[in-house]
């Protein structure tokens, strides 16, 4: 059983892994994509927002899926599509080309971001320690990778289709190989205190972790479309300084979720949670006050080390809330990802036009803040897993998944 749980997690570490190379090479491309398919300014927010409506959609619809098929068979199938489609972007011609690839990626990136979390916590579960940063810190691992392979595409002028298919030639067999050792973990048979009967989710519960995850989302997409221009036309940086900070706040992540299990082991989640929240919140502040870029980035350091435990301790917490449905809770919660992410970026950038940037960075400052006042929702739940923090022993697992 052991080496099976190693397996299983070897594997979806991978698939985080891919997932994040996949994003990084789509959204850092991003104006070579509009060049390609000669996309006006005023199109480019409606085909970039179409990605994260469609993967709410593919996140609800994994609910309902789960019911019958199991997450690991969603994920072997919906990662080759995700590649795929990254791979339809550069290959088409025109603009309806292009959205469907987009379409395709967006229904397939719900699917696989649900999937994937669902089988992180089934297998924290079934380790009976908390390992979820871990998968979250591979995926920031491919975000930096994917990111580097998009500069050597940009530097040397490649066409997209051809930067785009090597990537997706190594990765697609590999995922697919690696899928076979994917593991199930089965719901626990116990009488889910907090959700009702066995496998029901009370989305009143819920809640205070969807709005976690919602003011997480709006800081993270904030530092991902406004550091580059902040420290730019703000702060007054060169243009090649500018690039910087994203770069800075995805190692910081990186070195944030590597560590932060062995945090949440020797302190508890609750703790853990609530520092990452301070950080982050501190983070902001020193970026709206900084005198120069300097300053500025030090704060965006900040941020990268404090926002980088919320997600994934948020989907550890669902999954302990509902222990008879924490598949369909992580579906649910998963939705409030893509509702950050189609909030932050605009509300930053009107507040910024209307008042000031420095002044839009206090409005992520205080949403993160309020993520103090849930901290409770992240406690380890009695009688479920963990004495205190950790269950000494590893739990049974549904099933290996094997077969197709």
């Amino acid at each position: 059983m052991t080496d099976v749980l190693r397996r299983g997690r070897a594997s979806l570490a991978f698939s985080f892994f891919a997932q994040g190379v996949a994003f990084a090479l789509l959204v850092t491309r991003i104006p070579a994509i509009q060049d390609r398919y000669g996309v006006s300014d005023a199109l480019l927010p409606a085909f970039l927002a179409a990605v994260p409506i469609l993967a709410g959609v593919g996140s609800v619809s994994t609910e309902k899926l789960v019911k019958r098929i199991p997450p690991s068979r969603l994920l072997r199938w919906a990662q080759p599509v995700v590649l795929l489609a990254l791979l339809g972007v550069g290959a088409g011609e025109s603009t309806v080309e292009l959205g469907i690839a987009l379409g395709a990626f967006g229904l397939a990136v719900g699917v696989l971001d649900a999937s994937m979390n669902m089988l992180g916590v089934s297998l924290q579960r079934a380790y009976g320690r908390s390992i979820m940063l871990s998968f979250h810190a591979v995926f920031s691992l491919g975000g930096m990778v994917g990111a580097s392979l998009a500069w050597v595409g940009a530097h040397w002028d490649l066409a997209l289709f051809v930067s785009y298919l090597p990537v997706v030639v190594v990765l697609l067999p590999a995922a697919l190989v690696g899928s076979r050792w994917y593991v199930d973990g089965g719901a626990e048979p116990v009488e889910d205190k907090a959700g009702g009967q066995g496998g029901t989710v009370a989305f009143k519960l819920l809640l205070p972790l969807c709005l976690v995850m919602t003011f997480a989302y709006i800081g993270d997409s904030t530092v991902s479309n406004w550091s580059a221009k902040y420290l730019q036309d703000v702060l007054g940086s060169s243009e090649q300084m500018a690039t910087v900070p994203y770069n800075v706040y995805m190692v910081t992540t990186l070195i944030g979720r590597g560590l932060g299990d062995f945090g949440v082991r020797r302190f508890g989640a609750v703790t853990v949670v609530r520092a990452g929240a301070v950080v982050a919140a501190l983070g902001f502040a020193v970026v709206a006050a900084a005198p120069g870029a300097w300053v500025g980035m030090l704060g965006f350091t900040l941020l990268g080390l404090g926002l980088c435990v919320l997600v994934p301790q948020t989907f550890a917490a669902a999954g302990r809330l509902f222990p008879g449905a924490s598949d369909a809770a992580v579906a649910r919660l998963n939705v409030f990802n893509y509702v950050g992410f189609l909030i932050g970026s605009p509300l930053v950038g009107a507040l910024g036009d209307a008042w000031s940037y420095r002044g839009a960075m206090l409005v992520p400052m205080v949403l993160v803040l309020v993520t103090l006042v849930y901290a409770r929702s992240f406690a380890a739940q009695p009688d479920r897993y963990g004495g205190g923090h950790e269950r000494p022993r590893t739990a049974d697992v549904g099933r290996g998944s094997n077969g197709l």
